[in-house]
């Protein structure tokens, strides 16, 4: 057991350290928020006003400073019904992307 549990980490650990595109990098999205510099609860409130002229499916790119936006962008995510794609951090910024779910009153 012992043996395959270190080949099976040492097979992992290759692919780990193999290089990767970030997601955010390589995918395109339809609409972008610049919230640098903005506080809790701002970032949020204009992803989700954003959003709200946005059909379904299409991808919402919002880059923040605030450091609560890690918590409060997947939080709001979850409540919304949009599914939150991918998080990254560039330097001092956090990037996210986020799908814009079924509209408001779609049967799901």
């Amino acid at each position: 057991m012992r043996a395959w549990a270190g080949t099976r980490a040492r097979r992992f650990a290759a692919v780990d350290s193999a290089p990767c595109l970030s997601y955010a990098k390589i995918m395109t999205w339809d609409a972008e928020i610049d919230a640098v510099g903005l506080l809790c609860p701002l970032p949020v409130l204009r992803a989700r006003k954003r959003l709200l002229g946005m059909a379904p499916g299409q991808i919402l790119r919002v880059v923040a400073s605030d450091p609560a936006s890690i918590i409060d962008i997947p939080h709001f995510c979850a409540g919304s019904g949009d599914a939150l794609l991918s998080t990254e951090q560039e330097g001092d910024l956090h990037v996210f992307l986020i799908r814009k779910g079924l509209a408001e009153g779609a049967a799901q």
